[in-house]
């Protein structure tokens, strides 16, 4: 698909939902047409990235690492989500109830298309939170059920779990994951000993929000469903980072957060279950249209929502789409390699996340030897103005960082600089 093409595929629902504001969307459009041919290029040289970052608005001298927290929208996604904030304002019963049927149903088929999976399988909810509860009601456990929660999920993959433990009186088993495993095999052997004849489901990070590692959910479902287990995932530190492909992980549920490495807007998520696994689901809020409409979307009847905030994420996938998923995650490994290249050599340091290719990409992790985590943190921010997250759990004493495609090399050298000088 040429430039051009790609241009009109990726914008035409911004272009349907902008009737009742021609001057808006005149000014819009022309602004989209001509950042979108740039990013559409094949170019890869630093000054490409450099176009890229410009698209985000950051605060004027921050260096950001901390996408793995939360991520910024770029113009585009800022303009487009204000322009149907617009429009709902000016006629707000017809686009709240109605008058934007077309558009959401092809936000979420965009989902659908950069996570290869099926519209009919995808739901458009809040946060990873909401899709890890989803799950954590849903699925009818009691005394005797076992449900396998390793050390490093975060406390949204949790809590949920723990709650409806206390009520249905299941088990919960945690088994310590190694921070710097050798292979995914080694990962895999972990689960493959907590499984028992009780275990039901699996709950399982994609990525682990502490230390960037990449956990093996295509051959942990494999190994689940032969055994009968059900198995969600959390996939707040992966989704937009590399492409993914749902159907080919085997999963039966997964749940991620727009608001991180997608670019979305705020309080937009993404759940996946997939055909076979959707009887087990049972929605969290009911409304009106509960009891006629039995597919994916009975998991989203809020009733009302925020629409230009939805809309705005299929602009984010829009612009995903423009640089490409393999364009993407090539920068980042790249951007990993080049990082890790810095440090790996340096004694002050010690690197906290697997090299591997397939155990980690955006998210890295390094300890600065002899000096508390919350230290580091303090003299990065103060001194040198660079956002990134402690990490002092599981014995890691170090800092978060992530990289994104807004990264560019030069941020890179001024972060490992920086924390020469800590």
């Amino acid at each position: 698909m040429d430039r051009r093409s790609l241009l009109k595929y990726s914008f035409s629902g911004i272009a349907a939902s902008s009737l009742l504001a021609s001057g808006v969307r005149s000014s819009f459009l022309e602004k989209v047409q001509k950042t979108g041919f740039n990013l559409a290029s094949n170019d890869n040289s630093e000054d490409y990235w450099e176009l890229v970052k410009s698209e985000f608005s950051m605060e004027k001298g921050l260096y950001y690492f901390n996408n793995a927290s939360l991520g910024p929208c770029p113009k585009l996604v800022v303009d487009a989500t204000n322009h149907f904030r617009a429009l709902l304002d000016g006629f707000p019963s017809k686009y709240m109830w109605g008058g934007w049927q077309e558009e959401k149903e092809a936000t979420r088929q965009k989902v659908a298309d950069m996570f290869s999976a099926d519209k009919e399988e995808i739901a458009m909810v809040h946060n990873t939170t909401e899709g890890m509860n989803l799950v954590a009601h849903s699925i009818e456990l009691g005394p005797g059920d076992e449900v396998i929660l390793a050390d490093h999920e975060h406390p949204s993959g949790t809590v949920p779990w723990q709650h409806w433990q206390e009520i249905r009186g299941f088990k919960i088993v945690r088994p310590k994951l190694p921070i710097l495993p050798e292979s995914k095999d080694e990962l895999v052997e972990v689960y493959r000993k907590a499984i028992t004849p009780n275990t039901k489901v699996i709950s399982m990070v994609h990525g682990t929000n502490t230390n960037g590692m990449i956990l093996p959910v295509k051959e942990v479902s494999a190994m689940a469903h032969e055994r009968g287990i059900l198995v969600a995932v959390d996939a707040a530190q992966t989704a937009g980072t590399f492409k993914i492909d749902l159907h080919d992980l085997g999963c039966d549920f997964y749940a991620g957060s727009g608001h991180k490495f997608m670019f979305t807007p705020k309080g937009m998520g993404v759940f996946y279950a997939r055909k076979e696994s959707q009887k087990h689901l049972k929605p969290l809020i009911v409304s009106r249209a509960h009891f006629r409409d039995k597919s994916i979307r009975r998991l989203e009847n809020y009733n009302t929502r925020n629409y230009p905030e939805l809309l705005g994420m299929g602009t984010a996938i829009d612009y995903y789409n423009l640089i490409g998923a393999e364009k993407r995650e090539a920068r980042l490994r790249d951007l990993k390699a080049y990082f890790r290249g810095k440090i790996e050599a340096d004694d002050r340091f010690k690197l906290k996340t697997p090299g591997a290719a397939d155990l980690s990409c955006a998210i890295q992790n390094v300890e600065v030897i002899g000096k508390k985590v919350g230290d580091v943190k303090k003299v990065l921010f103060d001194n040198h103005m660079i956002d990134c997250r402690p990490i002092g759990s599981h014995g890691i004493n170090g800092v978060r960082i992530s990289l994104s495609v807004f990264t560019t090399k030069a941020d890179v050298d001024y972060l490992v600089d920086a924390l020469k000088k800590v």
